[in-house]
């Protein structure tokens, strides 16, 4: 429950000024003690003011020096009246307390006015809405008020003058506190206890007025009405906020509401109200003048607000069409915008399209915050825009895909045109102080063989995905790679069937010591047994459970069922079982981040040692960081080791050393199998043993085909290696003492 801090000062004055309103009506109006009670609240409150603007400085500080002027005239008045009554004995109209009490109206409203900012003067619905209020209840004060005293005869001048100038100083009170209920924002507590406390001292006049002609004998108990205004007066003064500058509202609310809606309605009905009144009780003077006034004036004013509210209305409906057609972060067209025009760029000639997907930009989300992400966006649109020529379209599809439209363009230009956008974002990007490399895929297509704006979309959106799925840059739409998209689209779904059905099963490949060939580690890699096209290469189906998502469910049943394999060989061979089990895991299944969960808790199923699972995972999956160094950190934690997966063939491979905690190094097969001739892999497959060693990780040997290739490993250095020399890949491997008969492996979904 949220507390509320309660400010002891405001609060004791509040106390102590309510407690003199209460006592007043009992000590008597009339009575001297009733009077000293009066002046003395009055003088407090001027005090209260004063100690208030000292206490809080506020910025406003002439504002509030005029506030306390308005307090002043009125305590003047209060003592001067006080003092002809019970002093001199005397009542005399008008009076120095008249001048005084008029004196103090102008000073109250122009203050609240200053202190509230300009807020009441800048919302025109609200003004609007405060001038009916004003003029209907007005109307009324006016008809009933102060027109018979203005046009009395039997009351000299200058009385008539003062007797009217009351009601009319009320008038303006009452358009004041009516501006302040309808403001915009929300004020601040002090601005509240001000607008409280002018509504108590206008209710208070209003009530005089008609207390002193039919029921004298209530004046006291009316009276305390105008001390309740000092009360809040002096609080408003005390309260912390009257420190601090007034807020102003960064849109002005013209909402129309119900309880608004009823209170004006009743306003603009007073007109036939007052004709209904003045007919019924016959007394043959209606007021004309003024009613017809009134009457006209509350019109224009109405039409004003309804003009204003069509207005609105009417920008609102503007606005809310460009935002149909807008993307909200960027301020491009909208794929709305973006196939309208394409239709009809199809129906006029062959436009050429783009579509295009950055690359690593859920890399950029993940390790920077989705915030940096979307000023990403915002950079590509404009970067986007200035590869365009006049004429041409660009679009935000959603997410980071957007879409180029070039209309009655060649293919020429196309390509020209790509070329200018591959440009402009091979620059770094400079956001949260790093440079950020984003590059695109990109697929054109044209209208050639079809007056279909959506066909012609759909093409280039299967030519950047083949772009993607090949690491290009841009690739054009051909129909080739419809049937491409087709027997991945068939693969996966088939996918789907196999994990359901069980079409999986794992073999295992081993990992040997040098020169001895001693197994020390077994790999399981996953094969597909197909019902009807037989065996199914991995290199054929895991991309496509890799884009699908299916990678993860295949990789876990994948790790589930290694793990079991692992702990059933230790539990039955001991020591003749393989050292480690490797599982390679895949990007997605890494970026996942109930990863290190699954594995923990299978572990704890199968019952298999942290240390003797080792997961293998890729450079591709560590290059930007962010969950996929998280999930190594916690495997570790697990006691899992870590080993990077064909190791030299990334971009940032001796820099991810340094970056991600990893255990072991398996030196891609292709800095092996020219390991028997001196070259540059030679070179390079010596160097990267020699990191290895440097950082103390373990280096093992991928792809190694011939005892030749073996040898020279072992002389340059290596003493761990893996390949088709020391085994193939076995559902049922073999093994017998510390070595391998047929083929061990490690377990992996490659």
């Amino acid at each position: 429950m949220r507390s509320v801090r309660v400010d002891r000062t405001v609060a004791a004055w509040t106390a102590a000024g309510l407690l003199a309103c209460v006592a007043y009506p009992l000590l008597g109006a009339d009575t001297v003690s009733g009077a000293w009670l009066w002046d003395v609240l009055a003088a407090a409150t001027l005090v209260a003011v004063l100690a208030g603007i000292r206490r809080n400085r506020p910025e406003l500080r002439l504002a509030w020096y005029a506030f306390a002027g308005s307090v002043f005239f009125r305590m003047a008045g209060d003592i001067s009246y006080d003092i002809d009554l019970h002093v001199l004995h005397r009542d005399p109209f008008p009076s120095l307390a008249d001048v005084f009490y008029l004196a103090s109206c102008p000073l109250l409203i122009l203050s609240t006015v200053m202190l509230a900012r300009g807020r009441l003067l800048r919302d025109l619905a609200g003004r609007l809405d405060a001038a009916i209020i004003a003029t209907g209840l007005g109307l009324v004060w006016w008809v009933f008020v102060i027109g018979p005293v203005a046009a009395d005869g039997s009351i000299p001048p200058l009385e008539r003058l003062i007797g009217a100038a009351y009601p009319a100083f009320d008038l303006l009170l009452l358009a004041l506190v009516a501006r302040l209920l309808t403001r915009s924002g929300r004020a601040s507590a002090s601005l509240m206890l001000i607008t409280a406390g002018t509504a108590a001292m206008l209710l208070s006049d209003v009530a005089f007025q008609l207390v002193s002609v039919y029921a004298p004998t209530l004046d006291g108990s009316i009276s305390a009405g105008w001390m309740v205004g000092n009360v809040f007066y002096g609080a408003a003064a005390l309260h912390r906020s009257a420190g601090a500058a007034a807020q102003q509202p960064r849109t002005v609310d013209q909402r129309l509401g119900r309880g608004r809606l009823v209170l004006l309605a009743a306003c603009t009905l007073l007109v036939p109200a007052l004709l209904f009144i003045e007919g019924a009780t016959g007394s043959g003077a209606i007021s004309w003048p003024a009613i017809g006034v009134g009457a006209v004036l509350l019109f224009l004013l109405v039409l004003a607000r309804m003009s204003g509210f069509v207005t609105q209305i009417q920008r609102q409906a503007g606005q809310l069409e460009d935002l149909a057609l807008r993307d909200a972060l960027t301020g491009l067209p909208n794929r709305r915008v973006f196939e309208r025009r394409l239709g009809t760029a199809v129906a006029s000639g062959s436009p050429q399209v783009a579509v295009l997907d950055l690359n690593g930009f859920k890399d950029v989300n993940d390790r920077l915050g989705h915030a940096v992400g979307d000023r990403l966006l915002e950079v590509v649109a404009g970067r986007l825009l200035g590869a365009l020529r006049d004429g041409d379209l660009v679009a935000r599809m959603g997410g980071d895909e957007f879409a180029v439209l070039v209309p009655g363009g060649s293919v020429a230009v196309m390509d020209q045109i790509v070329g200018r956008i591959a440009t402009a974002l091979r620059e770094p990007i400079t956001l949260e102080g790093q440079d950020l490399l984003v590059g695109a895929s990109i697929g054109t297509a044209d209208g050639e063989d079809t007056a279909d704006g959506y066909e012609v979309l759909r093409r280039a959106d299967v030519a950047m995905y083949a772009a993607k799925q090949a690491g290009e840059r841009h690739r054009r739409y051909s129909p080739d790679l419809d049937v491409q998209a087709a027997e991945e689209a068939r693969t996966g779904a088939e996918l789907r069937t196999a994990l359901d059905e069980g079409q999986f099963h794992l073999v295992y490949q081993p990992v040997v010591s040098l020169p001895d060939h001693r197994m020390v580690a077994v790999e399981a890699l996953v094969r597909w047994d197909h019902p009807v096209r037989g065996t199914v290469a991995p290199a054929d189906f895991l991309p496509v459970a890799e884009r699908s998502g299916l990678i993860i469910e295949l990789g876990d049943w994948i790790l589930r069922t290694a793990c079991a394999q692992a702990a059933g060989w230790l539990r039955t061979l001991g020591a003749a079982a393989p050292g480690r089990l490797h599982v390679n895991v895949s990007d997605r299944q890494l970026a996942d981040p109930g990863f290190p969960a699954l594995v923990a808790a299978t572990l704890a199923e199968t019952r298999l040692p942290a240390d003797h699972l080792t997961l293998e995972v890729s450079e591709t999956a560590l290059i930007h960081g962010g969950e996929a160094v998280r999930a190594l950190d916690d495997l570790r934690a697990l006691g899992v080791p870590v080993a990077l997966d064909d190791f030299g063939t990334g971009h940032s491979s001796l820099g991810l050393l340094q970056a991600v905690p990893v255990d072991v190094i398996k030196v891609d097969k292709s800095f092996i199998a020219s390991i028997t001739r001196t070259g540059r892999h030679a070179v390079i497959a010596t160097a990267l043993l020699q990191v290895s060693d440097g950082l103390g990780l373990a280096a093992v040997a991928e792809g190694v085909e011939t005892a030749e290739q073996a040898a020279e490993l072992h002389r340059i250095g290596y003493r761990f290696a893996q390949g088709h020399l020391f085994g193939e890949p076995s559902a049922e491997p073999r093994f017998h003492g510390t070595g391998v008969v047929a083929g061990t492996g490690v377990a992996t979904v490659s």
